[in-house]
């Protein structure tokens, strides 16, 4: 008599392709999985599916998250995306258990106190800060010496309306930054920027998108920010071709974007190209030139990568 075939069953399969399964599921059927059996229950708290963790998609509770913070993301954490209101004391306990916190983003969240340096993870290396409520928050330092947010070295501003100067000069504090992106910050003014970028001489990428600054302020980046490798301008109206000439002193920039900078014209666009010895990508697009003035811009720059309107 031939033998019967097997059924078929997941629990043959091995525990390394089980977690690439379960890493695949959203964040609620992954948590639902832990009840199939022990087995499962052990694999669902493994520290791989709970490296990089996204919470954006649901309107999580308080309780609920600190739930998530006592029995599954604790020190495996790398990344966590996140919304909703974010208090003080869970903040302190995201600083107390998730010790190896590299990237942190918030995302409709609302902040309405100082941020301590000492209650957030002194690893993190990115904070990542999209339509946000702002009152008089700002980045707060207890005492020198602190840990935390003074270590930061990548930060990101999106669509945050109440981004103020005062909050920018607060930026500024953060001495290991190296990364800044400003998007939709329209009460930083030209003057916040000039007190700033005199304390961020250590940035080496800066993207400048939807900013209501004024030409001038191409004259604070290549005077103070000489060390930049990566300058991005996008849907700036205040750029014009008398602030391209402060960029020249911009010696180790690599990589420049003038995307949607329709005031530029392409004389200017070369004149600064030619001036940066290291200069291998230039972003023009978004700016209606001809196919004559495209081609000028091409046979001026021959060593660099050009992406045309």
């Amino acid at each position: 008599m031939a033998a019967v075939a097997a059924e078929p069953s997941l629990d043959a399969l091995p525990d390394s392709l089980l977690l690439e399964i379960l890493s695949q599921l959203p964040l609620r059927e992954r948590l639902r999985g832990a009840r199939v059996c022990r087995h499962w229950c052990l694999l669902v708290q493994d520290k791989v599916l709970w490296r990089h963790v996204d919470l954006t998609p649901y309107e999580i509770s308080l309780k609920n998250l600190r739930h998530l913070l006592q029995h599954h993301l604790r020190s495996n954490v790398r990344t966590l995306k996140m919304r909703g209101t974010l208090s003080e004391a869970l903040l302190q306990d995201l600083g107390k258990k998730c010790p190896g916190l590299q990237r942190l983003c918030l995302l409709c969240t609302k902040l309405r106190y100082k941020i301590d340096s000492y209650v957030v993870p002194s690893s993190l290396m990115t904070l990542e800060l999209s339509c946000l409520e702002l009152s008089q928050w700002i980045f707060f330092a207890k005492s020198e010496g602190t840990r935390g947010l003074l270590q930061l070295k990548h930060l990101f501003i999106y669509e945050v309306p109440s981004f103020s100067d005062l909050h920018l000069l607060n930026i500024s504090s953060l001495a290991c930054l190296q990364m800044l992106t400003l998007s939709g910050t329209n009460q930083m003014t030209t003057l916040g920027f000039r007190v700033a970028s005199s304390y961020l001489k250590a940035l080496e990428h800066l993207t400048l998108r939807q900013c209501t600054l004024k030409d001038s302020a191409t004259h604070f980046i290549g005077c103070y920010l000489k060390q930049l490798r990566t300058l991005k301008f996008s849907n700036t109206p205040f750029l014009t071709d008398a602030g391209l000439p402060d960029l020249k002193s911009l010696k180790y920039l690599e990589t420049l974007s003038l995307e949607s900078c329709v005031k530029l014209s392409c004389d200017a666009i070369v004149t600064l190209g030619q001036a940066l010895p290291r200069l291998k990508s230039l972003n023009l697009s978004g700016i209606p030139f001809d196919d004559q003035t495209v081609h000028k811009i091409q046979a001026s720059l021959p060593n660099c990568h050009f992406s045309p309107s």
